[in-house]
């Protein structure tokens, strides 16, 4: 195990101003050079801890560009930390770091490290399931409600889900649901309402992150569709103040709507965008709250990339 102290004599004094202070994107360039490295040596010592990152990449995560939140991507940043020979967790504390600024408009518990951590869980849950990030299936829609409950907490959800095999022999998809802080998954509820039947279920109590296998009555070929139905009834957390949605590809027609008790209702909601996790969120319209059905909601004709979501406030 390295520990923080190894390299601390190694660290010119400008570098340990950046890495101090941050933001990422500045620690990181004056880290490679520092270090006298160029990008393909860099790229070529990735290769050999078992991680792919191109070039340009790392280019962009220098300049600011992007920043990284994908699962392989954070395994690189932990390994530039070696590979720059810096302090452990120094380039991973930055990025929550700089997730955790003011202004940076995310609720509480929702840090850029519970995310971080999160994802890192749901990359070993699925591959308990032996379930691919890319399952063989195109969403073509997606209509999901969600229900918030008269304490103010996420009571359930339910997705209305239309998918295209793009390889032959899908006979299943996995449903992710990822409860608000304090959410106890071992007693969320799994309900698969029609063309499936729920399979295997998986859980981790730390970051509130629930895999359900949701199999399929047939297998599916190349082209073909399929319209499926299913459910999370949660309500084992507390508060709850925005429903998110990541899309790791782009794809088809996205529709979310937030319905409210008639004993609770938000004094104001709104939608909004990120490109990633890491990313600062843009993109805010306020959405009108129906009086007569309490909900709000947002339609993407066509998911990019990214996040989209709806936030509310109570007062």
């Amino acid at each position: 195990m390295r520990h923080g102290t190894q390299h601390a004599d190694l660290v010119p004094a400008e570098l340990e101003t950046a890495l101090r202070g941050g933001p990422f994107h500045v620690a990181l360039r004056a880290a490679i050079a520092a270090r006298g490295l160029p990008l393909q040596r860099v790229q070529h010592h990735l290769s050999r801890y078992g991680v792919k990152v191109g070039v340009t990449s790392l280019s962009y995560w220098q300049q600011g560009a992007r920043r990284p939140q994908r699962p392989e991507s954070l395994r690189a940043v932990r390994a530039l930390e070696e590979i720059l020979q810096l302090p452990d967790e120094s380039l991973i504390r930055l990025l929550t770091k700089d997730d955790e600024r003011p202004g940076s408009d995310r609720p509480p518990g929702r840090s850029y490290r519970s995310l971080v951590e999160a994802s890192d869980v749901l990359e070993r849950l699925l591959a308990e399931l032996e379930s691919p990030l890319d399952g063989g299936l195109h969403t073509i829609g997606h209509h999901e409600r969600v229900r918030i409950g008269a304490r103010r907490e996420l009571l359930a959800r339910d997705s209305h889900h239309i998918v295209r095999a793009h390889r032959d022999g899908v006979d299943r998809y996995v449903a992710i649901h990822h409860g608000d802080p304090g959410c106890t998954p071992e007693r969320i509820r799994v309900h698969a309402l029609e063309n499936c039947r729920t399979g295997r279920v998986r859980w981790h109590h730390e970051t509130g992150v629930l895999v359900a296998e949701l199999l399929f009555d047939t297998r599916l070929r190349t082209g073909d569709t399929f319209l499926f139905r299913y459910g999370f009834e949660d309500g084992t957390a507390g508060t709850s103040c925005e429903y998110v949605r990541g899309f790791g590809l782009a794809g088809g027609q996205y529709a979310l709507q937030v319905r409210f008790d008639r004993e609770a209702l938000p004094v104001r909601c709104h939608r909004f965008t990120q490109h990633s996790p890491a990313a600062p969120r843009s993109g805010r319209q306020e959405l009108p709250l129906s009086g007569r059905h309490r909900s709000v909601h947002l339609v993407e004709p066509r998911v990019r990339s990214g996040i989209v979501g709806i936030g509310w406030q109570w007062e």
